[in-house]
Parts: C-alpha cells; structure tokens; sequence
C-alpha cells in the first residue's frame, strides 16, 4: 500500500493551495472515478484533496434564463431538484439516468466533468446547452471546454466551482445504457435555445468523447420533429466500436437517440 495524505479542504483557496503544496496531488469530489483507479493502483496520489465539504461548491440557483450548479453538487440533487425540473427538465431526467443510487447519491456534476469519461451523461447536456463551466481561475465555454478522450481544458489544479446552462426553449434526452455499468452505450441531449439555435451532443459513441452532431442540428433548424432525423446521415468514421457494438451499430444509435430525444422535447 502506497502513502496517501488526505485533506478535507474548507473552501476552494485552501484546497488550491494544498495542491500546489503536493507533488502529486489529486482533487477528490464525490470519489466516484478516483478511487476505483486508486484501488487498481492506476493512480497513487501523494495527497488527496477532498472538495465534497466545501460549502460555496454545493447548491443550485436559478435566475432568470440561467441555471447555475455548483460543483459539488451530487446528481441526486439535480435530479429531484424542483429548481432544475422547472427550468431545464431534461437535466433533472439526465441525472436520474447516472449511474445507480449508491452513485447519484456519492456523485457529483464537477467531478464528471472534470473526468470527461467518453461515455458520461453530463458532458451531453453541458455541450448541447452551450453551457459555461466556471472555475477558481475563469470560465470556460463548453464548446472549448472538451478536448477528447478524459481530456479538458482546465490547468494542473484548476478547480470547477459550478455549471451556468442557459435556459432552453425545450430540451431532450435519451439514453441507451449498458445493462451493468448504466454508462451511455450511446446518449444524445437535444436542445433547442431561446435564440431559435439548435444544438445537438452525443455522448458514448465517439472514440474523442461526447461531441456535436451537425447533421442533426441542421435537420431539427428546418423541421423540429424526430421525422426530419429519418434522412439524416451518421456517418460511422470515428466513431466507437467494441464488443458492445460496431460503429455503424453506434451511428444508428445517435439517430435513434436523437428522435427519442425530440419527442421527449415535445
């Protein structure tokens, strides 16, 4: 067993400053991701630093046309959050979908985002939503913020404070899960903003992580309806193919989803 020092941070500066004092420090949210790769010693942390008690990193505020959730914040919140059903609906149903209890309840939206797994629900809704992730440093836009397989923008000990999604028009999502993991074996979040732009994610299908669908935003400008998906083109380059199924399998799928999607959307 390797040493590991851990630290229950306060607020955001001390967590900031205890990493910069670590050699190899990680940041620990809801401990989801982390620990699994400690136990299989993928990762071993000279200090471990944990968020979950941070009290300006947790809650949700709606204001107007934006929704903001704080970093920390589990994904059982946002799923039952009244807050979240009544502005973006489709994020509360999205959270539903994570995981199982154990996790919604242990899981938080910064920590998914910070680890960017190719298959997560959040980076979906985060895409589609045009979203803006803020940090102790900045904010980032969400079309700037991913940048491929577990990889972000965000610097060696940036920290993610909260989540600011604008308010939709209408949204959507639906999910196809693997039976053990409840990961996106395919996912596509739908959107259609108060601007009249249409943005469409897919998430679990592409070998770089979740990413826009153009071809389906360009279909759902001329026709909101899942019928104006029918003739859409996904074209398989690129995309995941593994025991759980091909690409061409996957590409069906962002079509499938996306129909789903924009009837749930109404």
């Amino acid at each position: 067993m390797y040493q590991t020092t851990y630290h229950r941070a306060s607020s955001v500066d001390e967590a900031a400053a205890l990493f910069a004092k670590g050699s190899e420090a990680k940041f620990l949210a809801g401990g989801q991701t982390l620990l699994p790769v400690m136990k299989q010693r993928l990762a071993s942390p000279s200090d471990v630093i944990d968020l979950g008690r941070i009290k300006e990193l947790i809650g949700i505020e709606a204001s107007g046309d934006t929704l903001s959730v704080k970093a920390a914040t589990p994904h059982y919140e946002v799923a039952t959050s009244d807050a979240v059903k009544k502005a973006i609906p489709a994020l509360a149903y999205l959270a539903s979908l994570i995981g199982d209890p154990a996790v919604r309840y242990r899981g938080t939206i910064g920590g998914s985002l910070a680890n960017n797994d190719p298959a997560a629900d959040y980076p979906a809704a985060t895409l589609a939503l045009g979203a803006t992730i803020k940090t102790n440093k900045r904010s980032i836009a969400a079309d700037d913020y991913f940048k491929g397989l577990f990889t972000t923008a965000l610097e060696d000990g940036e920290i993610i404070t909260a989540v600011s999604f604008p308010v939709p028009a209408k949204a959507g999502y639906a999910k196809f899960p693997h039976p053990a993991s409840r990961f996106a074996l395919t996912a596509v979040f739908v959107a259609q903003m108060k601007s009249g732009e249409i943005r469409a994610a897919a998430t679990g299908a592409s070998q770089s992580g979740v990413m826009r669908v153009p071809a389906i935003e360009a279909a759902l400008k001329a026709n909101w309806s899942p019928t104006a998906i029918d003739g859409v083109n996904i074209s398989a380059s690129n995309l995941l193919a593994d025991i759980h199924g091909s690409a061409e399998y996957r590409a069906n799928l962002i079509k499938v989803m996306a129909q789903r999607a924009v009837t749930a959307a109404g």
